[in-house]
């Protein structure tokens, strides 16, 4: 393939699904196309690279191009992609990949794995640097969705695939998303490119940097929800809502800052439930994202699943903020809410119950006597043994909490603390990363 003048290549090369999607994504005006003329004597490259900015933050980007020989990975495509990486961790800007893909060029043989490592090693260099997203719009299988799934954060469009393995196995958005891979699923291709540009307004830059501020501040909804009420409106961008429905994981602003929320809902925490915790807990801690945790669970269901929890708040040296609703109990007040914990404040709302163990187990135990009651009766009696001896306030005053609060004052009470905590600085031991 050959042209005659610029004027006619350049007219070819926007003619491409990867710039009419990099176009919808940047601002108007602002995309900037890298290596924009490299081709090989036949084809151009099945990946379109460049830079902009998103809602005024400097992205960089790249897409695959579905509809030049299927978006297949090859040599000229990894050595694109890389520099676009190399150019991301110098100055410090998050990258985002848009995938749609049939797979490699599979002639170019042992070029082609040399390809995906080149892209997979600069991936994982930068990880915990700068923030990277992956948006699948269509096929990502094979070695390309390892690529895809070493970015912080999958968005999906509910019909897209994602996969390692090329046959045999569910590669469906909803199967990714049941799997904790996929964080957000999306109607279409449009409703994507949006995710990804709201995901990156919560984010810094990279670890140096702190995350853009929404300055147009929304009255708190009536909300029925702790998070709900302490978030700004319409500022929650909700992670792995198919995955586990005992803990609700979420970017919101509070102020018109960015937070990390967790909350659980009164349940028993599994192993997925840690997972989705874990997940958010560690990327915000690498962002200096301050984290606010509603606590209201019964324990852990194993063993694992609780060590995984105490361990990313132990590592974690970012404002952690503790609220505790309904009960906290044994191991989750440790975990999530305690010393271990490390958390910054913690408060607890009126009627809330701090135990060491099950409360009703704990009343059958301190206070044997009054449980000598009909089976029907012994769950209002430990109820009532519950707030007499393990509410909020006697852990105040034994000092396992900063203060009680009504739930109207909740707001009021984060904001405080999310401000008193902007200009935390913690040392920690020196270590290459913990091994739990």
């Amino acid at each position: 393939m050959s042209f005659s003048n610029l004027s006619q290549l350049r007219e070819e090369l926007n003619k491409t699904s990867g710039v009419e999607i990099l176009n919808k994504f940047f601002d108007d005006g602002s995309f900037c196309e890298t290596d924009a003329l490299l081709k090989t004597e036949s084809d151009f490259a099945e990946a379109v690279t460049g830079y902009g900015t998103v809602m005024g933050v400097p992205v960089y980007a790249f897409a695959q191009n579905c509809d030049v020989a299927s978006g297949a990975m090859s040599k000229l495509q990894s050595k694109k992609i890389a520099r676009l990486y190399d150019l991301a961790k110098a100055t410090g800007a998050p990258v985002v990949g848009f995938f749609d893909s049939c797979g490699g060029r599979l002639e170019e043989k042992n070029d082609l794995l040399a390809a995906y490592g080149e892209i997979l090693g600069r991936a994982s260099s930068i990880s915990g640097v700068v923030p990277q997203l992956a948006v699948v719009l269509g096929t990502c299988l094979g070695t390309s969705a390892l690529i895809a799934s070493s970015a912080d954060f999958i968005v999906m469009t509910k019909d897209a695939e994602l996969s390692i393995n090329v046959t045999g196995e569910d590669s469906s958005a909803q199967c990714n998303a049941q799997c904790g891979i996929a964080n957000i699923v999306c109607e279409d291709k449009d409703e994507a490119i949006k995710s990804a540009q709201d995901l990156i307004t919560y984010f810094p830059s990279n670890n140096l940097d702190v995350a853009p501020t929404d300055d147009a501040l929304n009255p708190v909804d009536n909300a029925e929800c702790t998070v709900c009420s302490i978030a700004d409106a319409q500022s929650l961008c909700f992670i792995n809502e198919d995955y586990s429905d005992s803990v609700t994981t979420a970017f919101g602003r509070v102020n018109g800052e960015t937070v990390a929320f967790v909350s659980t809902s009164g349940d028993i925490i599994d192993c997925k439930a840690a997972q989705k915790i874990a997940k958010i807990v560690s990327f915000a801690d690498a962002f200096s994202i301050p984290v606010v945790t509603v606590v209201d669970a019964k324990g852990f269901k194993s063993l694992k699943s609780a060590a995984k929890v105490t361990s990313v708040y132990a590592e974690a040296t970012t404002a952690k903020i503790a609220i505790i609703k309904g009960e906290a109990v044994g191991s989750v007040y440790i975990a999530l809410a305690g010393e271990a914990s490390g958390a910054d404040v913690r408060y607890a709302v009126e009627g809330a119950v701090i135990s060491p163990i099950n409360p009703k187990a704990l009343a059958f135990i301190m206070d044997s006597e009054a449980m000598k009651v009909k089976v029907e009766d012994q769950d209002k009696v430990a109820n009532e043994f519950a707030q007499r001896e393990l509410n909020a306030v006697n852990a105040a005053v034994n000092g396992y909490i900063d203060d009680v609060v009504a739930d109207t004052q909740l707001r009021a009470k984060v904001v405080s603390a999310l401000d008193m905590l902007s200009s935390k600085r913690v040392e920690t031991l020196p270590k290459k990363h913990s091994t739990i």
